[in-house]
This record gives structure tokens, C-alpha cells and sequence, in this order.
């Protein structure tokens, strides 16, 4: 194998790229849209051959490998061609993979993987270790094997990287939930999702560790029927003292081999029941990577959580606002409501996909004083809504929305924005209506701290 074609020059793809061409290949790579220019100067600094706004099938279909940025689904055009080519196409995860030396923790599930990765990842790297962070958060993982190998991987890997995995195997494997999600790509068939989540467990062995959270319906009723190879190891929220973690209503217990403690809630520094799965989940990868409980305890202390997930803001006339833009679920918003028991302003709205807000509605009712609607076309969240919501409002100001909800709230209540939607209707992305939600907020306090005064 000499020749390797990159498709898509993303994160993964630039990674890729670099890899292949410090590993010696001959390689190209092909975006059909503009590339950013740093990547494009990384690349032509390792002297990449690469095209950008189209896909010269001359070029690629003379592929010995075909490595796809995840963000490239299959039904395209160009991935058609090589599959008939009969090219083998695999992932940049796959493909890193197939280069590093060290052992690997990859954690998945559709809500809570970034925020369990990087709490693993601070826990090993707290500890001493010597530890990289890659995949769906931070840099690729084919990136971070450019100058060299670790002796530890945390990686954080989507449904689409592990649709192109074959040989990725984790020496310890964490799934935390499976909902509907993504289900575009997926034919809108849910089992189809399921597998591709499962294939994270494909290739490990007896003596790997697969960590998961019992009480998820999906996976419960998964596990009941799947064959799984490695060692099972469960977390648990209802107290069973069967799971190798579980939370008894006042602490997280967790036995591990010949280690076993407990530690509360207000020992670290995540909140809401969501954030006692992923802090069990992330606890026991430590655990089985051999970290020392106290060491454990004193990273949980100082752990800083990725922007826009249950991100306090700021307090203005002692109303709490929140940011959770990355809720672009309607499962990621019920943990955030469950997460607060004071009463709340909730900022919600964006492009739907497909919501089944059956499932907060109880949440809703008891906890929710006014909805206001940040977004294009907000009939479903009013429609639905409407009865159970005293006050509903609608916006597409972000600094009109804030003044807003402080108008509405009392002292003591919280703003919470956990929109439940993609933000593609009025913002880049999830960070973008994060980070201008922030802006708003903080505008606001000095502006309400300026007339006080």
C-alpha cells in the first residue's frame, strides 16, 4: 500500500493527511469545499498534495486507501465511486489506530461523552500520566501520533468515527446512553444507530473492561440480547449494590477490583444526576487504569468542564443564568432540568430534529415559569407548550432574550438556556449561540450594576 486518499479536510482529515505522510504514503487529499487556511498551510508546509471545491476522481480512484472524514456521509457521490472501485475506506480513528503503541480509553454514547472524556482525561493527566487527549473533542487522534505515541489515549469517538472503524479496539470501553439521534444518516432507522454504537465493543477481548450505564433503557434491553466479549462493569443511579458504581441517593459507591470507597456529589465539581453517570463512568476508567482513590478525589477537585454544558454565566439580582447550548436533544435537556430544583426561565428553540417532548413535559410543568423561544419558526415548541407554560415568549435578539427572561424571573430563579435544538436557524453552531448568550448576560449585569450604582 503506497497511495492514500484523504476525503473531507476537517480536523480528522488534516490529521490523517499528516499522519500518512510522516508514516512515508503518497498522499492526497480532496475537500469539495474551501479549506481552512491554517490547515491548508500545515499541509503545504509537509508538502500534502491536496484539492479543495471539487473531487478529481482521476485522483482519487487511484487510492490503495481511502481514509473519510467522519463528517462525509456514505450516500455522497464521491464515496459511491470508490466503494465501486472496491477501495477499502476506513476512518482517521481506524487509521491512528493502526500506528499507536499505548493503550486506549474510548468513551461514546449519544449524551455526556465530551464532558466523561475530558473528565477522564484530567483525572489520568492530574495523576501524572502520560496521556492524550484526541478524537470527536480536541485534536484527531491521527494528529496527536505525528511526533509520537503516548502511553495513554482518552479518546472520545461519535457514531460516525466508529462506522469506519474495523480493527479499533479500547482497552477499556465506556457507553454511556443510546437515544435517537443523528438518525438522518442512518436512514431514520434507529437500530441502525445502535449498531453503529456497538461497534465499539466489536473487537475487544476478555481481559478489556466495558463500562456502561445499566438503567439506560436502550442499552438494558442491548445487553440482554448482544454477545459482549470483555468484562462488564456497570453504573447505576438506583442504589442496586450489584453495579461495580452506583449512587445510593447520597453517595457514588464504587468497587473495583480489591478497591472500593465513596465520595458524595459535592466532592467534585459537576452537578445534576446526568454528571453522577458520566463522574461514575470516568471514576471507574481511572480505577481500572490503576490511579490511587485519593488521587482520584483531589482531580475531581479541580476539574474544569467543557463551555456551553450546564455553564453558569453569571448572576444578575441573584437570578442564575445558565448556559447549555451543547443541549441540542431533548434527552441532553432533561438531565439539565433535573438538574435544578429552583424555579426556572427556560430559553429553548432552534431547528428541530424530530422532538419528543413527551419526555419533559412532567419537568416542564413542575418547574418551568415562562419558555421563551429563541428561533426561526418556534410553532412546535409553542403548539405543545402552550397549556403547560404560563408564560410563553418568543425572540430571535439574543440581548432582547436576556432582558427578557430577567424581566420574567424572581431571585432565586434560573435562566436556562437548553434549547433542545440544533442552532443552524440563527447561529453557526452551538458555540456561537453559546458564546453570544454569554456576551448577552455579561452585558447586561454591568449594565444593571452600572444603574444600581
Amino acid at each position: 500500500m503506497n497511495r492514500i486518499v484523504i476525503i473531507g479536510a476537517g480536523e480528522s482529515g488534516t490529521g490523517a493527511a499528516l499522519l500518512a505522510k510522516a508514516k512515508g504514503y503518497d498522499v492526497f487529499l480532496s475537500e469539495n469545499h474551501n479549506i481552512r487556511e491554517s490547515f491548508k498551510a500545515e499541509m503545504q508546509a509537509a508538502d500534502i498534495h491536496f484539492e479543495e471545491g471539487v473531487h478529481s476522481l482521476d485522483k482519487i480512484l487511484n487510492a490503495d486507501l481511502v481514509i473519510k472524514s467522519p463528517g462525509v456521509p456514505d450516500k455522497e457521490e464521491v464515496i459511491q465511486q470508490i466503494k465501486k472501485k472496491g477501495i477499502e475506506i476506513i476512518d482517521e480513528i481506524e487509521f491512528g489506530f493502526r500506528f499507536l503503541k499505548g493503550k486506549v480509553i474510548a468513551i461514546t454514547g449519544t449524551n455526556g461523552k465530551t464532558t466523561t472524556t475530558l473528565l477522564t482525561y484530567h483525572l489520568l493527566k492530574d495523576a501524572g500520566l502520560d496521556v492524550a487527549l484526541a478524537g470527536n473533542v480536541g485534536e484527531s487522534l491521527a494528529r496527536k501520533l505525528v511526533t509520537r505515541d503516548y502511553d495513554w489515549y482518552v479518546i472520545e469517538v461519535s457514531s460516525y468515527q466508529l462506522d469506519g472503524t474495523t480493527t479499533f479496539k479500547p482497552d477499556i470501553a465506556v457507553l454511556l446512553n443510546i437515544t435517537p439521534d443523528h438518525l438522518d444518516r442512518y436512514d431514520y432507522k434507529f437500530e441502525l444507530y445502535i449498531d453503529s454504537k456497538f461497534k465499539l465493543l466489536a473487537n475487544m477481548g476478555p481481559t478489556d473492561q466495558f463500562i456502561y450505564y445499566k438503567e439506560d433503557p436502550v442499552l438494558g434491553k442491548e445487553m440482554s440480547t448482544r454477545k459482549v466479549s470483555s468484562m462488564l462493569n456497570t453504573v447505576s443511579l438506583k442504589g442496586d449494590n450489584v453495579s461495580q458504581a452506583y449512587f445510593d441517593g447520597v453517595e457514588m459507591n464504587f468497587r473495583i477490583g480489591r478497591t472500593s470507597f465513596s465520595l458524595k456529589q459535592e466532592e467534585t465539581t459537576l452537578n445534576g444526576p446526568h454528571n453522577l453517570i458520566n463522574t461514575m463512568a470516568a471514576v471507574s476508567a481511572a480505577c481500572f487504569v490503576g490511579l490511587e482513590v485519593q488521587v482520584i478525589k483531589n482531580g475531581l477537585k479541580t476539574f474544569k468542564n467543557a463551555p456551553h454544558r450546564l455553564e453558569s454565566v453569571a448572576k444578575i439580582n441573584n437570578v442564575e443564568f445558565v448556559n447549555d447550548s451543547k443541549a441540542t436533544n431533548v434527552d441532553s435537556v432533561m438531565y439539565a432540568l433535573g438538574s435544578y430544583s429552583n424555579s426556572l426561565i427556560w430559553i429553548a428553540g432552534g431547528v428541530d430534529k424530530g422532538n419528543d417532548y413527551d419526555l419533559i413535559r412532567e419537568q416542564v410543568k413542575e418547574k418551568v415559569k415562562a419558555l421563551i423561544c429563541l428561533g426561526v419558526d418556534n410553532k412546535k415548541l409553542k403548539d405543545y407548550f402552550s397549556e403547560i407554560v404560563p408564560t410563553i415568549l418568543e425572540t430571535q435578539s439574543v440581548k432582547e432574550l436576556v432582558r427578557m427572561a430577567l424581566k420574567n424571573a424572581e431571585e432565586g430563579d434560573v435562566v436556562l438556556l437548553s434549547p433542545a435544538c440544533a442552532s443552524f436557524d440563527l447561529f453557526k453552531n452551538y458555540i456561537d449561540r453559546g458564546d453570544q448568550f454569554k456576551e448577552a448576560v455579561l452585558e447586561l449585569k454591568v449594565e444593571t450594576e452600572t444603574i444600581a450604582s
